[in-house]
C-alpha cells in the first residue's frame, strides 16, 4: 500500500482536496484508494514535538504530552484498521499544517514511524506559488490570527542568505495564555520551498516529494479533480465537482489596524496576567476593519529577489513550477499602510477593555484550574477498575484511563465543555400550568398535524404519550409495530377503533431497518398525504412548546413562515429512578443534560417537524431528505429558538451545532432510558433503529444526564391528565394498559434474576459522572456515530 500526503502547505489546496476527496470517495474506492474520514489536522497535532504547543493544540485541548501520545496511539490504530478492513492499493492524507507546521526533523521522524506502521512506501506532495505571492495573504491572515510584527521580520531574513534556518531561530517558547504562538507569530520558514523539501527528504528519503504549481483558478474550478488525477495517477477521470469561490482578501489598512491592535492587547494581557478568550479578541477586531486593496505581491520585491536563485533550481528539477514560481510585476517596496481616519490601537484598547476584563481569566486560575483537572481525573480510576469498561487487562485499563484522561483535559479546556448558561427560558421554575384545548374538527380530506412512529414493546408508555401530544395540539397519529409481546399491538389496534390513531402491522419490515421501512410505506398512507404538519418522533420523545399556550398552533405563529422545525433533543436521564412506576414520564423524570453540550453527537440530535409541501421525496429517521429542487425556494427551516438555518440544514444534517443550536420555543424531550429497569427492558429487546446492536453500559453512559433541572414539560400536566383521563374512561383501553404494565413488571422480575442483567442494573447505577466526565467517556466509546 502506498500512502499519498498531501501536505499544503497552505490550507486553500489541501482543503480542496480534502472537499474533493470526500465527494469523490465512492469512485476512489473502486480504484482502490482511502481516504480515511476522520480529521487529518490530527496528524500534525499527533506528531508535533511535545513543548511545540501550537495554536491548534492549544485550541483543541492537545497541550499535554500524555494526550499527544494517546491521539498518537489513536490514529496508529485508525491507521491499522483502514489497511486490515479496506485493503487500499493507496492510501491519501491531505492536512496544509503537516507541510507548514512540522518543521523539525524529530516531528518529521515522527510522522514517519507512525506512517511506516503500515507502509514504508510514503509519498509527498506540496503545491505551490511564487513565494510573495503567498506572502501577502499568508501574513494577513496571521495578523488576523494575533500576530503583532510587522512584515519587516519577513523583509529582514530576505537580507540574509538561509531563510529556513533564520525562520526557525526567531522562535522562541510559546505562551499559550497570551496568544504568542511561533506559528502565529514569526515568519513562515516553508516559504523556503528548497529548505522544505531537503527537510523532508532527509527524513523520508531521496525524490520522496514532488512540488507542484498552485493554480487556484484550477483548484477552485469544477475540473478540480483533474488535478488529483494526475497526482494519483488515476487513468479513470473524476468528473467534476461543484465550483468554489475565492476567499477574500483582507485589506492592507485592515491589517495594520488589526497587527498594532493586537500588538497592545498582548501587552495588556501579559502586564494583568490574564488570558482573553480568541473569539473574543476576533470579534474584537472585527470592528477595526476597513474596506481597500490588500497587500500587493509585487510590493514584496525583496522576498521574491531572495528565492530567485533558490526557484531556478526547483524548477530544473520540477519544471511545471515555471510559471507559478513567476515573481508579480515590482512596486515600490512595501511599508506599512496608514491606519486611515486617524487610527490609534491604544483609542480602541481603552475602549475595549472594561469588555476584556470582564471576559478574561487570570492565567493563575487557569492554572490552578489546570492542577484540579489533574487531580479530578483520578475518578476514573474507580470507574476504569470495572472490566466491563476499562477491559480485563492492565494494560487495557491503562489505554482505556490515559484516554479518559485526555479527553476530560480536552472537554475542560476547549468549546466543547458542556455549561448550562444560554437560553432566555428559566427552565427550573414552575410557570402556570398551560390551559386546555379542545381537539380542532378538521375538514374533510384534512388530517392535520400527524405524527407517523414506530413501536416495539412500549404498552405503559403509550397512552400517556398519545394523551400528551393530543392535548398540545396533534390530531393524527400513524404508528407502526414490529415484535411486539407486552400488548403494544393489541393497545394500538384499541386505539385505532377508537377513532385516536391508525395502527400498522410492520412485521414483514425488509431492509437495514423496521424504521425506515415503515417511514418508507408511511408516504403512500392517506393520514400522512393529507396532512398539513407531518411530526416523526419515538414514544420516549415529547415535543415541549415553551411559548404562548404550549400548542403547536403557538409554535406556528412564533415561527412565523417557516416550513421546516429542528426540534433538537434534550436528553433526560433516569433521575435516581430505580423501579418501574406507572406515573407519568414527563412528572418522573426533570433532570437533563446541560443546553450547550456539541459533544458527544447524540446530545444535540434533532428530530424535525414539516409542512407537507412534498419538497422532499423521502421522510427519514430525523427529517425529510432529498430536496426536490424546483420547491427548494419554498422551504425555510428554523431552529428551536426561531432562528432561520435553512442554509445548514436544506440539504441534510440532523445535529444541532454551536451556530445552529436553540432552545427557547421548542424542545424534544428525550427521555432514552426512563427508569433503571426501564432500561433493563431496552436493553433485552435492543434498539428499533439499530436491530443488530444491543444496549449496554455505555448507552447508559451517553445517555443518563442528570445534571441540570428542567421542568418547563411538567406545565402540560394539568391538560395531558385531562386528555388521559379522558382516554382511560374506555374499559378496554384501561385493562389494555394494565396488562402492558403487568407484562413490564413481570419482565423486569425475570431480568433481575439473570446475572447478565442483574450485573448490568448495578453497574449502571454504580456510575457516578459529572457532565463533564460523561462526555470525555463518551468520546473514549468506540461506538457507531
Amino acid at each position: 500500500m502506498r500512502i499519498h500526503l498531501l501536505i499544503g502547505p497552505t490550507a486553500e489546496s489541501s482543503d480542496r482536496f480534502r472537499t474533493i476527496l470526500k465527494k469523490k470517495n465512492a469512485l476512489l474506492a473502486k480504484s482502490g484508494i482511502l481516504c480515511p474520514d476522520w480529521n487529518h489536522i490530527r496528524l500534525y497535532m499527533a506528531c508535533a514535538d511535545p513543548d511545540a504547543v501550537g495554536v491548534i493544540r492549544f485550541k483543541r485541548g492537545f497541550s499535554s504530552p500524555l494526550a499527544q501520545k494517546a491521539l498518537y496511539d489513536e490514529i496508529a490504530l485508525q491507521l491499522k484498521r483502514a489497511k486490515e478492513e479496506d485493503s487500499p492499493k493507496m492510501l491519501v492524507l491531505a492536512n496544509g499544517q503537516i507541510g507548514s507546521m512540522l518543521t523539525s526533523d524529530s516531528e518529521l521522524k515522527r510522522l514517519k514511524a507512525l506512517l511506516n506502521t503500515v507502509s514504508d512506501d510514503i509519498h509527498i506532495t506540496a503545491h505551490v506559488d511564487e513565494q510573495a505571492r503567498i506572502l501577502a495573504p499568508l501574513y494577513a491572515n496571521k495578523v488576523m490570527e494575533g500576530r503583532r510584527a510587522s512584515l519587516e521580520a519577513e523583509m529582514s531574513l530576505a537580507k540574509g542568505k538561509d531563510w529556513w534556518g533564520s525562520a526557525l531561530a526567531l522562535r522562541g517558547e510559546n505562551e499559550p495564555y497570551y496568544g504568542l504562538f511561533n506559528d502565529i507569530q514569526h515568519p513562515a520558514p516553508w516559504l523556503d520551498y528548497e529548505g522544505m523539501v531537503k527537510t523532508w527528504e532527509d527524513v523520508f528519503g531521496k525524490d520522496s516529494v514532488s512540488l507542484r504549481p498552485l493554480d487556484r483558478a484550477a483548484l477552485l474550478s469544477e475540473d478540480a479533480p483533474a488535478e488529483l488525477n494526475e497526482i494519483l495517477g488515476l487513468t479513470d477521470a473524476l468528473g467534476k465537482v461543484d465550483p468554489n469561490k475565492p476567499e477574500g482578501l483582507h485589506s492592507a489598512v485592515s491589517v495594520t489596524r488589526v497587527r498594532q491592535f493586537n500588538e497592545l492587547v498582548i501587552a495588556y494581557m501579559k502586564a494583568k496576567e490574564f488570558f482573553t478568550p480568541r473569539d473574543l479578541w476576533r470579534t474584537l477586531t472585527g470592528d477595526l476593519r476597513e474596506p481597500g486593496a490588500p497587500i500587493a505581491p509585487g510590493s514584496l520585491g525583496a522576498v521574491s529577489k531572495h528565492f530567485a536563485a533558490s526557484n531556478k533550481s526547483l524548477i530544473k528539477r520540477f519544471p511545471a513550477l515555471a510559471e507559478a514560481l513567476a515573481p508579480d510585476a515590482k512596486l515600490k517596496d512595501w511599508e506599512e499602510a496608514d491606519g486611515t481616519k486617524g487610527y490609534r490601537a491604544s483609542q480602541y484598547l481603552a475602549a475595549f477593555a472594561h469588555r476584556i476584563r470582564n471576559n478574561s481569566t487570570p492565567v493563575a486560575e487557569l492554572l490552578a484550574e489546570a492542577n484540579q483537572i489533574n487531580e479530578e481525573a483520578t475518578h476514573f480510576d474507580d470507574v476504569v477498575a470495572d472490566e466491563h469498561i476499562g477491559g480485563g487487562t492492565k494494560e487495557q485499563k491503562q489505554k482505556v484511563l490515559d484516554k479518559l484522561k485526555v479527553n476530560h483535559q480536552i472537554v475542560l479546556s476547549t468549546h466543547i465543555r458542556p455549561h448550562n448558561d444560554m437560553g432566555r427560558v428559566n427552565e427550573e421554575e414552575l410557570a402556570a400550568a398551560y390551559s386546555e384545548v379542545p381537539m380542532r374538527t378538521l375538514p374533510e380530506g384534512n388530517t392535520g398535524n400527524v405524527i407517523v412512529g414506530c413501536m416495539k414493546n412500549e404498552a405503559p408508555y403509550i397512552v400517556e404519550w398519545v394523551a400528551y401530544h393530543r392535548a398540545m395540539g396533534v390530531d393524527n397519529f400513524l404508528i407502526y409495530t414490529n415484535g411486539c409481546e407486552d400488548g403494544t399491538t393489541e393497545l394500538l389496534d384499541h386505539l385505532q377503533e377508537m377513532g385516536v390513531l391508525q395502527h400498522r402491522d410492520n412485521n414483514d419490515w425488509k431492509g437495514k431497518s423496521p424504521q425506515q421501512y415503515a417511514l418508507n410505506n408511511s408516504q403512500s398512507e392517506p393520514v400522512i398525504k393529507n396532512a398539513e404538519w407531518i411530526i416523526h418522533i419515538d414514544v420516549d420523545e415529547f415535543i415541549n412548546v415553551r411559548t404562548g399556550n404550549g400548542t403547536l398552533d403557538d409554535l406556528f405563529k412564533a415561527t412565523g413562515n417557516a416550513t421546516n422545525i429542528a426540534m433538537t433533543w434534550r436528553l433526560f436521564g433516569h433521575n435516581g429512578v430505580h423501579k418501574l412506576s406507572d406515573d407519568f414520564v414527563i412528572e418522573q423524570f426533570d433532570t437533563c443534560a446541560p443546553k450547550y453540550c456539541p459533544k458527544p453527537h447524540t446530545v444535540w440530535g434533532f428530530k424535525s417537524m414539516f409542512q407537507n409541501l412534498d419538497a422532499y421525496r423521502k421522510i427519514s429517521c430525523h427529517r425529510p431528505n432529498q430536496v426536490v429542487e424546483e420547491k427548494r425556494e419554498a422551504l425555510k427551516w428554523v431552529n428551536g429558538s426561531g432562528k432561520d438555518v435553512t442554509e445548514d440544514y436544506i440539504k441534510g444534517g440532523w445535529r444541532s451545532s454551536k451556530k445552529t443550536i436553540g432552545y427557547d420555543l421548542v424542545q424534544l424531550n428525550h427521555y432514552a432510558l426512563r427508569s433503571a429497569e426501564s432500561f433493563l427492558i431496552k436493553r433485552q429487546r435492543g434498539r428499533a433503529l439499530h436491530v443488530d446492536r444491543s444496549i449496554g453500559l455505555n448507552y447508559w453512559i451517553r445517555m443518563d444526564w442528570s445534571d441540570f433541572k428542567d421542568i418547563t414539560i411538567k406545565r402540560n400536566v394539568p391538560r395531558a391528565r385531562a386528555e388521559y383521563a379522558r382516554l382511560m374512561t374506555d374499559p378496554k383501553l384501561k385493562k389494555l394498559h394494565q396488562d402492558g404494565l403487568k407484562w413490564h413488571e413481570n419482565k423486569v422480575q425475570e431480568l433481575h434474576q439473570m446475572q447478565e442483567f442483574q450485573d448490568l442494573y448495578a453497574q449502571a447505577l454504580k456510575v457516578k459522572l459529572s457532565e463533564t466526565e460523561r462526555v470525555a467517556y463518551a468520546l473514549a466509546l468506540d461506538m457507531e456515530s
